[in-house]
């Protein structure tokens, strides 16, 4: 399956790898079967900024490139907590993100010292300071991110109201407005079909993007995507999703005059004369998200926000946490777990319906 969004990541990596030291490229390719090319690119730059301080700190005079694995070994637990001290008090960063920036480095000291080996078989680090550093603790539970997220996602006859307004009273409070009016006309199908499928799968912003045509299997009511990690996986979405999705179908080819040979799921009409339709973009479907969302009356709903809503509405009704791990491509169960924190009422009531007997499956 063509992965545009991979191969941005991919070039952008190489361009970072070059100015790193050699041992940092060895690690990434030895990670490149495990972890997916935007991941691998959030470690470069993460390293990056760590080698940089290094050499701000003077423990390195020349070229980051050119810091050697000696100078890696010989750092202090002091040297290491003044980085994490660097991220949060000169950068600003969150405990979260210092947090995943250690985790980072971790796992490169890790590889240099329990993976890599020399031609005589010895570690390239046999002193490993990172392993001595402790990750911050969180002050927010999962229950009060569960908190905070509620307020911000769609909970009960909101999916269908949200749906609603993207499909028709977006057009109707804009038809003074001839431009916005004509652009939801054009649009309304295709942004709608990409809201219910959102909504009735909890796919990611990238695995959206990168649908094509023949992702869709339209029997099993399947999409195939490549979710973190290059793994393939086909994910299942809804009934309503797939009627939305015909209907975009049914007019893509003639609305946005898009050629046989254009496999893109969703595409942007051409711009000028001269133009030609292409695949819509991560950010030209973030901004469709927050314009609805703004008219709508919930601002701070977002792509993000639409795959939380999602995970939410299942575990209420379904009330199975590995299942929806899978579903949502989540990596550690942890992450999945914040939802079973969201709507404690709706949880009992789901609960409760387990006592009912059903049919076989």
């Amino acid at each position: 399956m063509e992965n545009q969004g991979q191969k941005q990541h991919y070039k952008k990596l190489q361009n970072i790898l070059q100015y790193l030291p050699w041992y940092v490229e060895e690690y990434i390719n030895h990670k490149r079967r495990k972890l997916s090319s935007a991941s691998l690119l959030n470690y470069a730059h993460d390293y990056k900024i760590f080698f940089n301080w290094l050499r701000s700190e003077n423990l390195h005079s020349g070229d980051i490139k050119d810091i050697p694995l000696e100078l890696l070994e010989s750092l202090t637990i002091q040297q290491a907590e003044g980085f994490l001290s660097f991220l949060e008090y000169q950068l600003n960063n969150k405990g979260i993100t210092v947090n995943r920036k250690l985790s980072a480095l971790k796992s490169l000291f890790n590889y240099l010292q329990n993976i890599a080996e020399t031609r005589d078989l010895k570690p390239y680090l046999s002193r490993n300071v990172m392993a001595k550093i402790e990750f911050n603790e969180l002050k927010d539970s999962m229950e009060t991110i569960a908190n905070k997220m509620e307020g911000k996602i769609l909970l009960g006859d909101e999916y269908e109201k949200f749906r609603h307004f993207i499909a028709y009273d977006y057009g109707q409070i804009n038809k003074k407005n001839k431009k916005l009016y004509n652009f939801h006309l054009l649009n309304r199908e295709r942004d709608t079909a990409i809201v219910s499928l959102i909504l009735g799968s909890g796919l990611r912003l990238s695995e959206v993007v990168n649908l094509n045509l023949d992702d869709i299997d339209y029997s099993k009511y399947t999409a195939r995507v490549v979710r973190k990690g290059n793994k393939e996986q086909f994910v299942y979405f809804s009934k309503l999703a797939m009627d939305d999705l015909k209907e975009y179908l049914s007019i893509r080819e003639t609305r946005y005059k898009v050629k046989k040979t254009n496999k893109a799921l969703f595409v942007a009409a051409a711009m000028g004369p001269k133009g030609t339709p292409r695949r819509l973009t991560a950010r030209s479907i973030e901004k469709l998200i927050e314009k609805y969302a703004t008219a709508f009356g919930k601002p701070a709903l977002s792509v993000h926000k639409l795959r939380h809503s999602f995970a939410t509405r299942y575990h209420i009704e379904i009330n199975d946490v590995p299942k929806l791990r899978r579903q949502l491509g989540h990596s550690s169960i942890q992450t999945t777990m914040i939802y079973t924190h969201i709507g404690n009422d709706d949880l009992k009531h789901a609960v409760d319906k387990m006592d009912i007997p059903k049919g076989d499956d």
